[in-house]
């Protein structure tokens, strides 16, 4: 294996059953790929999209069998090369996009006790960064750094409730990261969200901004979770600071959601117990030098995956083509960058690395959302490349 590849990939890569989309340049359109080794493999014949894919009885055991597919087993590509194509952002060669399609994007906020403090400083400080030191230590002192430990929905949780009101201090954020019901919304539209190498978008209107390193479940229509990738849910502070009813202006903007490097299917050696130890470490790299470092705990999540999966499915809502979606984050950088007091915020040219032992490393450079490409390639457009391409095997087969 290359060492581009080496360097995206998991550590036990060669275990792996690795999937995803890529670019094709010869065809003008996103195509469903497997990735063996520094070989990637075309699937457009076992499905057409990712949630086709994985709404297959036995995804993984149906990969296995097409790789032994003499239509199918011969590598279209090389990883090394989709690699470097895609960390250097050059679209004339076949380049990885985000590893879902038809999935809708949703999201869990408030998963981790450390970052529920911070939403309640973000809140207290009405998106002000220069109130957030003071702020810090007037929520922590009367906390009694004790919430962490408290399960969310139990009678400790209730006590805690109304403790923290009779203080004054009770908060929409400590009421999702401690009550009974998890915060659940949507991060992206569909086809929305971008893939290694892709710019991440910050937009003009933010001032206090962070990325966010988070597993992403990959769920089926019927609520059972198949796989999973890495997240970087961009969170804009000051904005979600001023009121929680500007969550959707805070998450959903031009690149505001990037997902890869790849899905990595559950098979009998990876499974869902294996993602509950997980360790997702953060890399930011600035133009100026500066270089900050996170770690996302995934054994801290205040809840469970089934919890967060239940909330989000079941009778009270269904999602035809699946969904991704991220867990939340326990990082919340409080490090000054440049003023002290003034904590981190992004600035343009910031490299940013998210990287687990089993999923590999999602790597995105962040920009201007105004000044990002735009998404023009939506659901109309995905359609029209698939019937085009039913078209010409047809027409071959007549040939």
């Amino acid at each position: 294996m290359s060492d581009s590849a080496a360097s995206v990939l998991p550590e036990d890569a060669e275990r792996a059953l690795l999937i995803g989309r890529l670019w094709d340049v010869e065809t003008g359109g996103p195509r469903v790929i497997a990735v063996s080794g520094d070989a990637v493999f075309d699937l457009h014949r076992l499905a057409r999209t990712v949630s086709e894919l994985l709404e297959l009885p036995d995804p993984a055991g149906a990969v296995r069998t097409a790789l032994q597919d003499p239509e199918m087993a011969e590598p279209r590509w090389a990883a090394a090369d989709v690699v470097s194509a895609s960390l250097t952002g050059d679209a004339d060669r076949p380049h990885l996009l985000a590893p879902v399609d038809l999935q809708v994007i949703k999201a869990c906020g408030v998963t981790f006790a450390d970052s529920m403090i911070e939403r309640v400083i973000e809140e207290r400080c009405a998106g002000n960064a220069g109130r957030a030191a003071e702020m810090r230590r007037l929520v922590a002192r009367a906390l009694g750094g004790t919430i962490g430990a408290v399960r969310p929905g139990s009678p400790e949780a209730a006590e805690a409730k109304r403790v923290l009101m009779d203080e004054g201090l009770w908060s929409q954020y400590l009421e999702v990261g401690i009550g009974p019901d998890p915060e659940v919304f949507t991060k992206a539209p569909v086809l929305s969200s971008v893939g290694l190498g892709a710019g991440v978008g910050i937009p003009s209107f933010s001032s206090w901004n962070n990325p966010e390193p988070e597993l992403v479940l990959v769920v089926t229509s019927q609520g059972k979770v198949v796989g999973a990738t890495l997240g970087n849910d961009v969170n804009l502070r000051d904005v979600e600071g001023r009121s929680a009813l500007l969550l959707g202006k805070a998450k959903d903007n031009n690149a505001s959601s990037a997902l890869g490097p790849l899905i990595r299917l559950f098979d009998g050696e990876f499974t869902l117990d294996t993602l509950r130890e997980e360790e997702i470490l953060l890399r930011v790299e600035g133009p100026d030098g500066y270089q900050l470092e996170g770690r996302n705990t995934v054994a801290r999540i205040s809840r469970p995956f089934e919890e967060l999966v239940a909330a989000t499915h079941g009778r009270h809502h269904q999602y035809p083509d699946g969904f991704a979606l991220f867990t939340g984050t326990l990082f919340a950088p409080t490090q000054d960058r440049d003023e002290p007091g003034q904590g981190f915020t992004h600035k343009h040219g910031d490299v940013v690395t998210i990287r687990s032992r089993h999923l590999g490393a999602l790597i995105n450079r962040v920009g201007a959302s105004e000044e990002l490409p735009e998404w023009t390639f939506g659901l109309r457009q995905l359609f029209g490349y698939l019937e085009a391409q039913r078209r010409e095997h047809a027409g071959a087969a007549l040939r």
